[in-house]
C-alpha cells in the first residue's frame, strides 16, 4: 500500500493559473470549475451589503475569492481554502499578509452550487471548525437561503436559517439588515444562453 503524499502550500503555489480553483484540504488536492455567472452576481451583491456594513462601522475588513486562507501553520501548510467571501474583524486583521490570510477568519462565507455543495457542507465545514473559524455562512441560491454557522465547542451549530425579503441580522453582525431575496437575481440563469441573469 502506497503512503499518501501529503501536499503543502509549496506545492499549491507552484499550480498553474489556468482559471479553475485550487484548494488543499488537510493535504489533498481539491479542484473546481471557475465560477458560474449566478454565483458571481450572488457573492457580488452579498459583497456589497456586507462591505457597507463593516466600512460605516468601522469593524474590519471584507474581502472576496480568490484569497488564500491558510489555515495550518508555516511554509509546511496543508490546508488551504478559499472562501467565496471572508470577514476579519478588527482584531484578525494581523492575519491578513501577502500571501493570504494567515489564521482563521472571522467569518468564512461559502456560496453552493451542485458541484462544490457537498464538500462545503462536509469536509470544508469540518475544516473550518477544526481550525477555529467563529462564523460560516452557507449562502444556497438553490434554495434561496442563507444558514449562519457560529462555532460552538469545537463544533458549529446553526444559529438561523433564513430566506425572503425580510430584513435580517446573521451573526456575528447586529444592524446588518440583509434581505436574503436582494441576493438572487431575477430570472436566474437557468442554462446556457438562457434568460439573463443581470436584472435587479
Amino acid at each position: 500500500m502506497t503512503a499518501r503524499v501529503a501536499l503543502t502550500y509549496q506545492d499549491y503555489a507552484a499550480l498553474p493559473a489556468d482559471g479553475k480553483r485550487y484548494e488543499i484540504h488537510d493535504g489533498e488536492l481539491s479542484v473546481t470549475p471557475a465560477p458560474t455567472a449566478l454565483h458571481q452576481i450572488v457573492s457580488a451583491r452579498l459583497f456589497r451589503v456586507l462591505d457597507a456594513h463593516v466600512l460605516a462601522r468601522n469593524l474590519g475588513l471584507v474581502l472576496y475569492a480568490p484569497l488564500d486562507v491558510i489555515l495550518s501553520d508555516g511554509p509546511n501548510a496543508t490546508t488551504i481554502l478559499q472562501p467565496d467571501l471572508v470577514y476579519l474583524d478588527n482584531d484578525r486583521l494581523a492575519a491578513l499578509q501577502m500571501r493570504g490570510v494567515e489564521g482563521p477568519p472571522t467569518l468564512a462565507i461559502e456560496i453552493l452550487s451542485p458541484s462544490t455543495a457537498p464538500a462545503d457542507r462536509t469536509r470544508k465545514r469540518a475544516l473550518y471548525a477544526r481550525y477555529g473559524v467563529p462564523y460560516l455562512w452557507l449562502v444556497d441560491p438553490d434554495a434561496r437561503d442563507v444558514e449562519a454557522h457560529a462555532l460552538r465547542a469545537g463544533a458549529y451549530v446553526v444559529q438561523a436559517r433564513v430566506s425572503g425579503p425580510q430584513s435580517v441580522d446573521l451573526p456575528p453582525f447586529t444592524g446588518l439588515g440583509l434581505g436574503p431575496s436582494s441576493l438572487w437575481p431575477e430570472p436566474l440563469p437557468l442554462r446556457p444562453g438562457g434568460p439573463s441573469p443581470l436584472a435587479p
